[in-house]
């Protein structure tokens, strides 16, 4: 009994130690990031904190690294100071924190590893995070190689097209093929159709060289397709980046399997035109060709080069049909490889016109001229003399015709359906009749015995003949239905009363014209003659000039009339021959004069005035009052 009390006093004392011991219990906490990313050759800084749930007297912060198998310390803290522990992988680049965090610069792909952050606070405990340290370096542009040779696409099974490589990246890249802008399936499995063979290579820097090879049985749809290669990888922040290759083509050998045929001239044929027709294959390489011409019961073999035949200022007989032919023996007989084409030649007869050449028509006669031809398609036909057109079909008729109609009319034939297609031809009509003088101009001149010259002009066929009357020296020059005729002459009087006359004379009669020559100032600004005779501008200018003269003479006459008398009258006054003088000045001036009387004394001699007037002073003498 007592044994059992005695437990029972013990079991209470034991619940209440174990209380006491749980209510006493301290503890250590430490944080790190679980990962920490970084590029490669950058400066990092690993965190590491702690807390506890008492204050310890003495705190070691230490950091770890993995190597041999084994733990190494690298950096510690405690309360008398921060070290770095030697021969260790990072020694040198290593440094502690005040925050405790872990400083190392440069970092290396050796360095990418788990960190281990110890914290021991004495009899409060211990414990440890870890940060795994991720790098990140991006590869080298990718490089891709062609395999170099022709691939038939008839071959049975897969062949190397090119192969892709990029190197130097961390962590380890992809590479992914494209054709055109379609990634192409990764496939490993080796088959008849397409697959990838793909290798992975740690250099002894520690990054990562990654290539890629690509088998494939193309079609001859892939001779356009551009095939290049993609590297795609991480980087910091879970970015995912890539680089792309240069892109290149398939060499490809694939049949025939359709031909063309066509003229490289975009518009209408015509004789004197040089054709070109070109022949193409759509096998590669490209077939050799063979050209003829169908005839009736046959073909004309004909060379050409590259596909192109040509010929050279073309005429109708060239028309026909032309046969072209692609020589290429792996093409299935079931492929059209013969192709034919029409040439059309255009062509445009010369023109016929009725009358031809030279039509001599009577003056006020009747004239109808006509154009005619034969092409490959509708033409027209139009009659223009000059810049005039007169009609627009082959039929030209005239009627009542002058002298003005007399010329060169030309007849134009053309195929609207083919330009540059025409052709043209001329007609001269002659108009026959007694002369017709139209133009005849009067003459001026400064005084009788000066020369002349004057200008007759007359239509008529045949050419009429010009005669002066009287004569002088002339020059004569022609022209169609035309004579122009210009006589040079000395002025006589008879002239100056009968003029000159100008006669037009050929077969048909004769025509006279009588020209008039005139005294005027100026002939080279002689207008036309006047009606009444004369010339209302030059004897205009002629009166005014006569008026205008006879002003200015006698102004300088009464000029030098008055200077003579100014010189004369000095003279007699200094003479003393004049009655007027000084003293009789004086007396007139020194005359006594009161209130209520005025006396005015006037001298009448006329020649004392004058004297006054001109005395050497200039100036005139006053009178007293």
């Amino acid at each position: 009994m007592d044994a059992f009390r005695g437990l029972g006093r013990a079991v209470p004392l034991c619940a209440w130690l174990l209380w006491a011991l749980h209510g006493c219990q301290c503890s250590v906490t430490v944080t790190v990031p679980p990962e920490h990313e970084a590029l490669l050759k950058s400066s990092i800084s690993l965190p590491c904190s702690y807390t506890t749930t008492e204050k310890p007297n003495n705190v070691l912060v230490e950091w770890f690294i993995d190597e041999g198998g084994a733990r190494k310390r690298v950096a510690y803290h405690t309360e008398s100071g921060s070290g770095t522990d030697l021969d260790t992988p990072v020694s040198g680049r290593v440094s502690l924190g005040k925050d405790l965090s872990l400083n190392l610069r440069e970092v290396q792909i050796s360095d990418e590893r788990p960190y281990h952050c110890q914290v021991t606070a004495g009899a409060t405990g211990s414990a440890e995070g870890t940060v795994q340290l991720k790098l990140f370096a991006a590869p080298e542009r990718p490089e891709v190689k062609e395999s170099g040779r022709i691939i038939s696409v008839t071959e049975k099974t897969t062949s190397e097209v090119g192969s892709c490589v990029s190197r130097n990246g961390n962590p380890t890249p992809r590479l992914i093929w494209y054709k055109d802008s379609t990634p192409l399936p990764e496939i490993t499995d080796i088959n008849d159709n397409m697959y990838m063979r793909s290798s992975v290579v740690k250099e002894s820097s520690g990054l990562y060289t990654v290539s890629n090879s690509l088998y494939l049985k193309p079609v001859k749809e892939d001779k356009d397709s551009k095939f290049h290669c993609r590297v795609e990888y991480s980087m910091p922040g879970k970015s995912v980046q890539h680089k792309d290759s240069d892109s290149f083509t398939l060499s490809l050998h694939y049949y025939t399997e359709e031909v063309t045929f066509d003229l490289v001239n975009s518009a209408p044929i015509k004789e004197g035109d040089d054709v070109t027709m070109k022949c193409e294959a759509d096998g590669n390489p490209a077939p050799d060709f063979e050209f003829s011409k169908k005839t009736s019961n046959d073909r004309i073999i004909l060379v050409g080069s590259d596909g192109v035949f040509t010929l050279k200022s073309v005429s109708r007989d060239d028309g026909g049909v032309y046969v072209c032919e692609a020589v290429d023996f792996d093409s299935p007989d079931s492929v059209q490889l013969m192709k034919e084409l029409l040439l059309t030649v255009h062509y445009l007869d010369p023109l016929t016109v009725s009358p031809s050449d030279t039509r001599l028509v009577p003056l006020g006669g009747d004239v109808e001229l006509t154009c005619t031809t034969q092409g490959s398609d509708t033409h027209s036909l139009q009659w223009s003399k000059g810049a005039d057109v007169l009609s627009q079909s082959g039929v030209l008729s005239l009627e009542g015709v002058t002298y003005e109609d007399a010329g060169v009319y030309s007849c134009l034939g053309t195929v609207p359906s083919v330009p540059g297609l025409q052709r043209e031809t001329n007609v001269s009509v002659i108009v026959t009749g007694r002369p017709e003088i139209d133009s005849a101009l009067d003459g001026v001149v400064v005084k009788e015995g000066d020369l002349v010259t004057l200008t007759c002009s007359a239509q008529g066929y045949p050419m009429p003949n010009i005669t002066w009357t009287p004569s002088g020296k002339k020059f004569v020059s022609n022209s169609v239905n035309r004579i122009t005729s210009t006589v040079t002459l000395t002025v006589t009087s008879k002239i100056l009363q009968s003029g000159v006359t100008c006669e037009a004379t050929n077969v048909h009669g004769t025509n006279t014209k009588m020209l008039r020559v005139m005294i005027g100032k100026d002939t080279s600004t002689a207008s036309p003659a006047h009606p009444s005779g004369g010339n209302p501008v030059l004897t205009s200018a002629g009166k005014q000039q006569s008026g205008s003269s006879g002003v200015v003479v006698a102004i300088v006459v009464c000029v030098l009339l008055l200077l003579l008398l100014v010189a004369l009258l000095y003279c007699l006054q200094r003479k003393g021959k004049l009655p007027c003088g000084r003293q009789e000045k004086k007396e007139v001036l020194n005359a006594e004069t009161n209130t209520n009387d005025i006396v005015v004394e006037m001298k009448s001699d006329k020649a004392n005035e004058e004297a006054g007037l001109l005395e050497p002073s200039g100036r005139r003498p006053t009178a007293a009052q």
